[in-house]
């Protein structure tokens, strides 16, 4: 991202110091935002007082979006162009069409917008997020579910017969391009983002067929095309992700990338697998504008928080992140990788696959089948000078070895693994075949975790809980009192479910001493996670019911996320 005229002015007028604004400018850049919206996500400006800026300098009156009534079709500007310029038509006079806007200063989306239009473009000044958000409500009301489903089971569009030796893949491409199966694609991508889900399943049975969201790490069912819809669905979404629509005996991966606007771009990770009635879709949603990389507000506790963060800026050594599949992992390296960030620091990673990119970081996509594993990258990062290496996933001992090797000569080795909780990391490293001297030297600090469904904020009320299921659970008698269980009643905030967003539970254990010891001594998980709790680390009960306690998440939710100790 380039300065801006914005940029400038602010510069100009001394409301902002050159170092602000080039580290605006670089995070605005990696993260894909504006730089009004990064302004405001630094603290720099609250969005009012940036707004209030913005309209005395242009010239032109700030209005507040959400009390304007607007007049639909205004202008022949598509939402895909107002989208990418971030501009809202909001009243015509003649040929003077006036824009909602953010940043006037933006001319070349100006003149994009006047030269579609055919009109004069005059400007007023509103909040970017009351922007948005208006875009948003306005393809939800253009694109409504219930009506493209009623569309959908009125079209009489040929189907494509679903046996593999009768395929026509003319007929299919030709198909997938019909407008009923292009908008569905569109707002079934849509309607995701919109819902915060994280991932979208496209599923045939022998006579249904389904869209369901994962929302919050559930799934719920949102809707059931038409079963003649199946094969053209599925056709556009691989054209979309650039995958062979003629293939359909072999599983395909492949990607989506969906502008929404300027400030906001989604990548959606598509995998396609052949099952007994068709291929299934899944595509996991991957939107930087909602990655969380401060790692004071991903759940750590204070001491936890402080320990990895003490582990992460050692010279060398290895810290490993633990945990099932979903559990947040990638997200805590990625965190923990951004805060080591700097220009003096070589970062280098291997993931399977790249999920998030980040400027200042070398990231590699390895490719087993070509021979680009994770074992063969890892050497090649040994001699490209490495401070930092990220290891997306230790799955062998070749991998395992060589990140152990580089923990132990000088660098910083951060990796997942997949184990239950934090102790048993060092058995499972020691039965991949590293020796255990090697583990007890080379690791700093292990972190398993889980995520948890917070209780809406909106909904939340209290409840009484029988001491006999807390003490159950694993609340010492001596505690029962202290707690407030809460739970969420369900409303519109959150469809009905009671939860909204989650909340990392953790494990952290630092490899002291003591530990050491009993690695060397080839001593078993249970042996080290007494040693780690009578040294104060929290298993991962004990973090879950600390946040029952204060009523972040339900008991309920603590019991489905972790295991008694």
């Amino acid at each position: 991202m380039k300065q801006t005229r914005l940029g400038d002015i602010l510069l100009r007028q001394q409301k902002i110091t050159r170092e602000q604004l080039d580290n605006v400018i670089r995070e605005a850049k990696l993260h894909g935002d504006t730089l009004s919206a990064q302004l405001v996500k630094q603290n720099i400006f609250t969005e009012e007082e940036l707004v209030k800026f913005v309209a005395k300098s242009f010239g032109r009156p700030a209005i507040d979006l959400d009390k304007l009534e607007i007049e639909p079709n205004l202008a022949k500007i598509s939402h895909d162009v107002m989208r990418k310029n971030l501009v809202l038509p909001v009243r015509r006079k003649g040929n003077v069409l006036t824009l909602a806007v953010a940043d006037p200063y933006d001319i070349n989306s100006l003149d994009e917008v006047a030269f579609i239009s055919g009109c004069q473009v005059d400007v007023v000044i509103v909040a970017e997020s009351q922007l948005i958000a208006r875009l948003d409500e306005d393809v939800a009301n253009e694109d409504h579910l219930e009506d493209v489903m009623a569309d959908l089971g009125a079209s009489d569009m040929e189907v494509v017969d679903t046996s593999e030796e009768d395929l026509d893949e003319h007929s299919l491409s030709a198909e997938t391009e019909a407008a009923p199966v292009v908008k569905l694609v569109n707002l079934v991508l849509l309607d995701a983002i919109k819902r915060g889900a994280s991932d979208i399943h496209l599923e045939p049975y022998e006579k249904v067929l389904r869209v369901r969201y994962r929302i919050d790490g559930v799934l719920h069912e949102i809707m059931r095309p038409p079963m003649k819809m199946k094969d053209a669905l599925v056709s556009r979404l691989k054209i979309l992700a650039r995958l062979d629509i003629s293939e359909r005996r072999v599983p395909q991966d492949g990607r989506i990338k969906l502008r929404l606007s300027k400030a906001k771009t989604v990548d959606f990770r598509v995998s396609v697998l052949p099952t007994l009635f068709g291929e299934k879709v899944v595509m996991r949603l991957l939107d930087p504008s909602s990655l969380q990389l401060d790692m004071s507000k991903l759940g750590y506790e204070d001491l936890s928080l402080k320990w990895l963060q003490e582990a992460i800026h050692k010279p060398y050594g290895m810290v490993l992140v633990t945990g099932p599949t979903g559990s947040g992992k990638t997200v805590s390296l990625y965190s923990a990788v951004s805060e080591l960030n700097e220009p003096g620091v070589n970062i280098s990673t291997a993931e399977d696959p790249v999920e998030f990119n980040f400027m200042g970081i070398n990231q590699v996509n390895v490719h087993p089948e070509i021979g680009l594993d994770f074992p063969a990258t890892l050497r090649s990062f040994l001699r490209q000078d490495p401070d930092i290496i990220l290891i997306g996933e230790i799955r062998d001992h070749d991998t395992a070895a060589i990140g152990i090797k580089a923990a132990l000569t000088g660098h910083m080795v951060l990796a997942t693994l997949h184990t239950n909780d934090a102790p048993s990391t060092m058995s499972r490293l020691i039965n991949m075949g590293v020796e255990s001297f090697l583990v007890g030297s080379a690791v700093n600090l292990v972190s398993a975790q889980r995520l948890a469904r917070r209780i809406c904020s909106e909904c939340k009320v209290e409840i009484e809980i029988p001491p006999a299921s807390l003490i159950d659970a694993g609340v010492p008698e001596s505690e029962i009192g202290q707690f407030k269980p809460m739970t969420g009643k369900g409303c519109p905030t959150c469809n009905g479910t009671g939860y909204k967003g989650r909340t990392g539970i953790y494990q952290v254990m630092p490899i002291f001493d003591e530990i050491r010891e009993a690695v060397y001594a080839g001593r078993n998980a249970d042996e080290i996670n007494a040693i780690a709790v009578s040294k104060g680390v929290k298993t991962l009960r004990m973090s879950a019911l600390d946040k029952v306690k204060v009523g972040e998440i339900s008991l309920e939710e603590c019991l489905r996320v972790t295991v008694a100790d």
